[in-house]
């Protein structure tokens, strides 16, 4: 049975994915969420994946300019249940991101400290655009939580300490007809760099496999 008889994806309403993903996710906090798409398998949810506007509008201005800050969405989260069907994540991102009908640009991150390197985006035909610029970020010592570090800026000097944000791979994917995509490309600031490669995964997604057979992305 192919992928698509077998899964079907539509979208969620931000509450059916909150407690789903707070349990299932390395991160264990919630993002911006504007558009959530559910993977189903036998009218059960066994995978979650998220868009939302991006934190820093300095990102959102970075990757085509200030005339398109507006059409950034980051796919910032991606979190699947299975873990023995080949393909499964690509196949669920690819899914997702045909409901995106009007022009977006679409940037999402592996997370090196996870040991991804992107695979689910190059199997999506994601451009590669390098890491993210190397960054330290301000915590108090010790601090081994998953805050966002905009949630800890307000720790006093005396009390934080700096430490290396681990760099990213960072994917960029053009939504829209034709005349947007090129236009969008054309202002991509970014240069377009060949696809990393790394460790060979036994499944075709970025992944972080867990003692309960777990895909996270």
């Amino acid at each position: 049975m192919s992928l698509k008889d077998e899964y079907k994806v539509t979208r969620i309403k931000y509450d059916d994915t909150k407690e789903w993903l707070l349990k299932r996710h390395y991160a264990h906090r919630m993002p911006c969420i504007t558009a959530a798409f559910g993977l189903f398998k036998d009218k059960v949810l066994v995978g979650v994946c998220t868009f939302g506007v991006p934190a820093s509008p300095s990102l959102c201005r970075g990757i085509c300019g200030e005339k398109y800050a507006d059409k950034v969405l980051e796919l910032n989260r991606l979190c699947i249940e299975e873990s023995d069907a080949k393909n499964l994540a690509s196949f669920f991102v690819g899914r997702c991101l045909t409901f995106f009908r009007v022009a977006n640009i679409i940037v999402s991150y592996a997370d090196t400290s996870q040991g991804h390197v992107g695979y689910v985006y190059q199997a999506c035909n994601f451009l590669y655009t390098g890491l993210s610029a190397k960054r330290t970020d301000r915590q108090p010592i010790g601090y081994k939580g998953n805050a966002h570090s905009r949630h800890l800026w307000k720790v006093s000097k005396s009390e934080a300490e700096g430490v290396q944000r681990p760099q990213k791979h960072r994917y960029i994917y053009f939504c829209g007809r034709k005349h947007w995509k090129k236009l969008f490309k054309q202002n991509l600031k970014y240069i377009v760099e060949p696809y990393p490669k790394g460790e060979t995964l036994r499944y075709n997604a970025n992944v972080k496999i867990t003692k309960q057979g777990m895909l996270f992305v």
